[in-house]
């Protein structure tokens, strides 16, 4: 079973909360652009207009600023100009205007003079630039986000609708405990304060933008915690599903195993019994072989045909020493099928099956044919039924057929015509060809 990361979750609520950020702030960032390269270097604008005397600065609520001149006459002055210039409500200052365009009322470009003194640009660097302005409120709606997601996404384990109501409410009264500690610029000081300190608590763009964040927020929690509950029933259902094919597999292994294992054992008592120990020592060799061939290989899914004819090779020499000159194997197996794979022990139940149903004699000797045909592998003998018919639960082919289910999602062929048995079962091609 694929298990969750404990960083996950994590990694993927702040990279959200970067994309929430960015969009809260795309504006702010968008002049902050602008602006930048409005401060490049430029040739002298014979557009400029020096007026004589002063002119007092008045700034909105809202960050705008007009020069109003004696007699009524005033310049505008942008929201940037009097943060970047710093500039306060009440200032009498000498400027440099320029139009905004051909017949327009100029705006005000650089100050010469401010309230009688000669305006110290120097001065300036003392208030926080722009760029630590918006670091500041990109880190801010990181982290409003990030504090909402974690909040709403850790009941995704043990999700109910009351608990996700909780942590809805939780949410919102973090985001309100965050909007107090929202960071600020007074528009007059230029300096930068928590928005409970601040003048103006109902701010409307930061109420604006705090808002989308909680709801953009909470839309994500919600829909993350129905894909994890989605997900989790799928990973719950596959590992249910895997330990039930591991248990079935496994029950079908075992009941092969025992019949083989008793008759090994009866074939080497017959060797000791009749005194022959060069063969039996062979016979020992190959039975370790075919044990520890089943051993290592019995829980395995599947095997390359050229494996299953090496288990074969072992296998039938067995039966050859029980059967002397009685009993053949004809294999014809082309050589391209031999990386082909199909399931462990396939042959086995079959050569086993066709050994003890059908009657052995040197003058009715039994062949066994293993060979390949247009991407299957077929093994079929002829019925020759002993006089006394050894007892048959099926149980073999049966376990053979759902192995093959099992493991391949394909069925076997069983053909009967009375004369020759023949199992047909399709190889699986290896992978990249």
């Amino acid at each position: 079973m694929v298990r969750e990361s404990r960083y996950a979750p994590v990694v993927l609520n702040l990279l959200v909360a970067v994309a929430v950020s960015l969009v809260v702030n795309f504006s702010y960032l968008l002049l902050f652009f602008v602006d930048q390269r409005s401060e490049q270097p430029k040739p002298p604008d014979e557009r400029i207009v020096r007026r004589a005397g002063e002119g007092v600065l008045s700034v909105s609520p809202d960050g705008h600023g007009y020069l109003i001149y004696p007699g009524g006459d005033s310049v505008y002055v942008t929201i940037q100009r009097i943060r970047r210039l710093n500039l306060r409500d009440g200032d009498r200052l000498v400027a440099d205007l320029v139009p905004r365009r051909a017949g327009a009322h100029p705006m005000l470009t650089a100050v010469r003079m401010r309230n009688g003194r000669e305006f110290d640009y120097g001065a300036l660097f003392n208030r926080p630039s722009e760029t630590v302005e918006m670091s500041l409120q990109l880190l801010y709606y990181l982290l409003v986000s990030f504090i909402l997601l974690s909040i709403l996404t850790s009941v995704r384990r043990n999700y109910t609708p009351g608990r996700f109501a909780r942590r809805c409410m939780w949410c919102l009264a973090a985001a309100v405990g965050l909007y107090l500690l929202a960071p600020v610029t007074d528009w007059h000081t230029g300096r930068i304060e928590l928005n409970f300190m601040g003048g103006r608590m109902l701010d409307y763009m930061l109420l604006l933008k705090c808002s989308f964040a909680v709801v953009v927020s909470m839309l994500f929690g919600w829909t993350y915690v129905l894909i994890s509950r989605q997900q989790a029933v799928v990973m719950e259902n596959e590992r249910l599903k895997n330990e039930n094919l591991a248990t079935r597999y496994n029950m079908l292994v075992g009941q092969i195993n025992p019949h083989f294992f008793f008759n090994s054992l009866n074939t080497l008592a017959m060797l000791v019994r009749e005194k022959l120990d060069q063969k039996a020592l062979t016979y020992i060799d190959q039975l370790s072989y075919t044990f520890r061939y089943i051993i290592q290989n019995g829980q395995s899914t599947l095997m390359t045909l050229e494996e299953e004819l090496k288990f074969v090779e072992a296998y039938s020499y067995l039966f050859r020493i029980r059967y002397a000159d009685k009993l053949f194997f004809d294999i014809d197996v082309e050589e391209r099928y031999l990386q082909w794979t199909l399931p462990a022990l396939t042959m086995q139940p079959l050569i086993g099956n066709a050994v003890k149903h059908n009657t052995i004699t040197r003058n009715n000797p039994l062949h066994v044919s293993i060979r390949t045909r247009d991407g299957w592998l077929e093994i079929s003998n002829p019925k020759v039924p002993k006089l006394e018919a050894e007892p048959s639960t099926g149980i073999g082919l049966e376990n053979l057929s759902n192995r093959w289910r099992l493991i391949t999602g394909r069925d076997i062929e069983i053909v009967d015509d009375g004369h020759t048995f023949t199992v047909r079962m399709p190889l699986q091609k290896p992978a990249g060809q």
